[in-house]
């Protein structure tokens, strides 16, 4: 009866069910900020079902991380509250996988270096280009949970 169902429902319907049934809950950790970068990321992630926490500096961050499950974190390099590599250091301190995306106005070789050596999944240049944060996004949850939730974000295909 359940194989008679499966070849019931369409393609798109199994998808998004063997995606939701990896990751019950989502939970993406990103720097605050005081314009309007948490709404936007509030506006691509709801619709998909991904709970944005928002933290302003390293302690909160932590304090997050420890409470919730978390897949991934977006730390913004020139936040007011504290700098991004610093905060990407002390989460390095005690959860080494946990990936971390760098937000960046100003990514030199330097910066990028650093990066590197801690590890950051990748940086980004400010202002943020919501397609490329996506296209990334997506890449990074197939590969680390095997999931395509972000899959309609990928480039050439409408948002």
């Amino acid at each position: 009866m359940a194989q008679h169902l499966h070849n019931q429902l369409p393609k798109e319907c199994i998808d998004m069910v063997s995606n939701l049934s990896k990751l019950e809950e989502v939970n993406v950790l990103a720097s605050g900020a005081d314009w309007a970068w948490p709404e936007a990321l509030r506006r691509i992630f709801r619709p998909r079902g991904v709970n944005l926490l928002v933290a302003e500096n390293a302690t909160e961050f932590v304090n997050v991380i420890r409470r919730r499950r978390i897949h991934t974190t977006i730390v913004d390099m020139d936040s007011e509250h504290s700098n991004g590599l610093a905060t990407i250091k002390i989460i390095r301190m005690d959860y080494p996988l946990l990936p971390c995306i760098l937000l960046s106005s100003a990514p030199g070789r330097e910066l990028l270096g650093k990066a590197l050596r801690l590890d950051v999944f990748s940086v980004i240049d400010k202002p943020v280009d919501m397609r490329i944060l996506l296209g990334l996004l997506n890449r990074l949850f197939v590969k680390k949970y095997g999931s395509s939730i972000f899959e309609s974000a990928t480039p050439g295909r409408q948002e």
